[in-house]
């Protein structure tokens, strides 16, 4: 351990990989488990709930379970998401909770109303009172009286205390009065009940006798949802985290190869004094081992900051939004912190195999009299082939539970393969190379083309960190440009307005049908469509699946297909599922897909055709307007798209508009430009962590090119000395380390660049369908990869040049000294 600098590029290296990896955990597990603490405290601990689709059911099934003899409680509860006006005048998402204070004690003590000090106390069955969670009373106060939207009504209710409830904006009122002032008169969301202890729930649920749209469920089943739901993120964002430790393993190869190198002649004098092969390998793993401790431990201590800070300042949203609301506290865990320790030791160690290798098959007599090491460049030709085989066919299995787990394992197959084939690949691509006359070039190429073993050693990192640099650059890139193309499909109109910010209160935000037939009369306007969005559960493991009702004259125009549409049969509504849905419940052109209405009724839809959406991971159904009103009698909608007439200003327009909804409905308007650029914003802020990881991976890839070269030149100190001795001067011998470093960066650079490319496939063709189950083009940026691919090249010349600096030293020349 005398060469502290470079060892601490490897705990640095080490250290960063594991802070990297263990703070995303830590952020997405922090969030996860806040959000799963506020579900138990709002739904509580009842053996099950009874539950049905959004519009809920008739509440006269109360009586009939509450009589059933083995139930002890069955509390009532009416749940809606709403907007509450601030005192600013700006809507804030707020979850409203009807119960009876007076059953609901004993199932949800977390929701008990808490009066404030002097209050009546029969405040607890006021139907105009409200009591506020910290989180809605932060942004909302506590002055009366409070505002909360129902369509184009108002709901005026007074703040008379709290709730300690955790988690987003919540506020809990007498049921009754949320029945009355939301529209809820005579229907249930659910029913919490608990059953006398012995009692077999199996049995109570066949002598209940429920209607078939209803359901027992779990009290925890929603947190389970999101759980499900974010999982595919939450796994992928991992797996690129650990990007950086898989390119600082190669640092650790890099910079152990180079201490070998400098202590080569140490090693084999140990070795004639009697240290056996299997000490040396030993002893290079043990200081491999300690190495990675040290990493590991430094770099647990970074992410747990790391993730602090990201709690605090973003709210443990790492781009996927699948937590609004929640501001979480940090949850360190032990065995975590062990595994990702763990994991950094094992990087560490791993790096370190190959030069341990190196140091237990010297020969130590040959290396002390100067001989030097044969090339065993190859040995083991096979592995990379089979490596490269082995990952083009994992890249063909489904995936495990839903992650794309094969498909990983083809990724690190194809870089592990792809780094193995080095040596042949440098052969390859040199042996195109005609002869020369130019001496210096020549020794340059000659080099590079017959040690392969050294060309694995110096291009390995230009290969892993531009391979992966590639591959991200390009999945994005492919990304990127599909949801651009799809926005400027989906978005025809010259003007939209949305009365729900967020899809969670479309039932209690909407737009009045005699609204949208007033606005198709404004001047200017030359057409008007209203879409209502609706979400039913066709799974209750999986998040609402999102119905979109809207005009659809022509499908083939209004939606972009994948595929040619059938023709409905006579009789049976005609419906268009999203491919993310067709790829979730298996459904494809053709097939009759039982539709739950929100009421609880199902009616048999015939799917037409499968459409791209890039915004809904969960799904969505489209659905002419007429079929949607017909099945069910709702004509309110939701968001407008306008048509204007030619010279019409649109300013003009949304003022008009406005007047007409009043200030009970306040809109929000969007021309296409500005949505396809905050979706795009969006886009770039949830990929934003994937070009830190590029960074991250380019910089340990050239401060391992750094250490590879230093290692060539170390231990080439005679070669040189003796060229030094023939006549070469000191700026010709820099020379020659620059070409050969010019010949194996060009040779990383393009076996980078194609295995990134293989990689990227893999990335888009398959992790991507099966994790987030949506398809899009492979797109090659020619530009940035041509910058990637140059900054690589002249990153790894420059390098050898800087590294060559002391081979063109006094000290090499008096390394000749060592064979007089």
């Amino acid at each position: 351990m005398h060469e502290p600098m470079r060892h601490a590029v490897v705990v640095l290296a080490v250290a960063l990989g594991v802070a990297l990896a263990f703070s995303v955990h830590l952020i997405n597990q922090s969030a996860l488990d806040e959000f799963s603490g506020a579900v138990r405290q709002v739904n509580g601990q009842p053996d099950f709930e009874l539950r049905a689709q959004r519009d809920g059911f008739d509440e006269a099934l109360l009586e009939r379970v509450a009589a059933h003899p083995q139930v002890a409680l069955a509390s009532p509860v009416v749940e809606l998401s709403t907007q509450a006006l601030a005192a600013d005048g700006q809507p804030v998402a707020l979850r409203v909770i009807g119960l009876d204070a007076l059953v609901a004690a004993p199932l949800t003590p977390a929701l008990m109303p808490r009066p404030r000090a002097g209050e009546d106390r029969l405040a607890l069955v006021d139907p105009t009172a409200i009591y506020l969670n910290p989180a809605a009373a932060q942004k909302l106060g506590e002055r009366a009286p409070l505002r909360l939207r129902h369509g184009a009504q108002q709901v005026l209710l007074t703040p008379r205390g709290q709730v300690l409830v955790d988690g987003p904006p919540l506020a809990v009122m007498d049921i009754a009065g949320a029945q009355a002032g939301f529209g809820w008169l005579g229907r249930l969301s659910r029913i919490d009940v608990r059953l006398v202890p012995g009692a077999d729930r199996t049995r109570v649920l066949q002598e209940l006798a429920l209607p078939p749209a209803l359901r027992a469920a779990a009290p925890d089943e929603s947190a389970q949802r999101i759980s499900n739901l974010s999982r595919a993120y939450r796994v992928n964002l991992s797996v690129l985290s650990l990007v950086a430790l898989f390119t600082g393993a190669f640092l650790v190869f890099s910079i152990l190869s180079l201490s070998i190198a400098r202590r080569t002649p140490q090693l084999a004098l140990l070795g004639v004094l009697g240290l056996g092969a299997r000490e040396r390998l030993v002893l290079v793993l043990a200081e491999s081992a300690l190495l990675g401790l040290a990493g590991s431990l430094l770099g647990l201590a970074l992410g747990t900051a790391l993730a602090q800070l990201a709690l605090r300042l973003l709210a443990g949203d790492l781009g996927g939004a699948y937590f609004p609301g929640v501001q979480p506290r940090l949850q360190f865990g032990i065995g975590a912190a062990a595994l990702y320790g763990a994991l950094g030791l094992a990087v560490a160690v791993a790096g370190g195999w190959l030069p341990a290798r190196q140091a237990q098959r010297l020969a130590p007599a040959r290396v002390l009299k100067g001989l030097g090491e044969r090339d065993s460049g190859g040995r083991h030709a096979w592995a990379g082939p089979a490596l490269l085989a082995l990952g083009a066919g994992l890249s063909l299995l489904p995936p495990w539970g839903d992650i794309p787990l094969a498909a990983y394992l083809a990724v690190a197959c194809l870089l592990l393969g792809g780094i193995a084939c080095v040596p042949a690949g440098v052969g390859l691509l040199l042996g195109g190379i005609a002869p020369t006359r130019r001496p210096l070039w020549l020794l340059a190429v000659e080099r590079a083309r017959h040690l392969r073993r050294s060309a694995t050693i110096a291009v390995a990192g230009v290969v892993a960190s531009l391979a992966l640099a590639v591959a991200l650059t390009v999945m994005v890139a492919s990304f990127r440009d599909a949801v651009d193309r799809w926005l400027e499909q989906v978005l025809p109109a010259d003007l939209y307005a949305r009365s729900a910010t967020t899809l969670s209160v479309v039932d209690a935000v909407f737009i009045e049908p005699a609204l949208l037939d007033a606005v198709a009369r404004l001047p200017g306007v030359a057409r008007v469509e209203g879409q209502r969005t609706v979400g039913v559960q066709l799974d209750p493991r999986r998040p609402d699946v999102l119905v979109l009702a809207r005009p659809l004259g022509a499908p083939e125009q209004r939606l972009p297909m994948l595929g040619g549409l059938l023709p409905a049969p006579a009789g049976q509504v005609a419906v268009y599922a999203s491919e993310p849905l067709a790829q979730l419940y298996g459904l494809r052109a053709g097939q009759t897909l039982e539709l739950p209405l929100p009421d609880g009724r199902r009616v048999p839809t015939f799917v037409r055709g499968v459409w791209r959406d890039y915004a809904r991971q969960h799904g969505a159904l489209a659905i002419d307007t007429p079929d949607w009103q017909r099945l069910t009698g709702d004509r309110r909608v939701n968001d407008l798209a306008l048509w204007l007439a030619p010279g019409a200003d649109a300013a003009a327009v949304q003022a008009a508009i406005r007047t007409l909804a009043g200030p009970q409905t306040p809109l929000e308007f969007s021309a296409p430009g500005e949505i396809r650029a905050l979706s795009l914003r969006i886009f770039d802020r949830s990929f934003a962590v994937t070009y830190w990881l590029q960074a991250v991976a380019i910089a340990i890839g050239l401060a391992g090119i750094a250490a590879s070269f230093s290692a060539q030149v170390l231990a080439r100190r005679r070669e040189f000395g003796l060229l030094a001795h023939l006549g070469l001067t000191r700026g010709q011998v820099l020379a020659v380390v620059a070409g050969e470093g010019a010949v194996w960066s060009a040779a990383g650079v393009a076996l980078g660049l194609l295995l990134g490319i293989a990689v990227a496939a893999v990335l888009v063709h398959v992790v991507n369908p099966q994790s987030f189950h949506w398809t899009m083009e492979l797109l090659l940026p020619a530009g940035r990869l041509a910058a990637l691919c140059g900054a690589m090249f002249a990153a790894g010349t420059l390098t050898a040049w800087w590294a060559g600096r002391a081979a063109a030293s006094r000290s090499a020349v008096l390394a000749v000294k060592d064979d007089w």
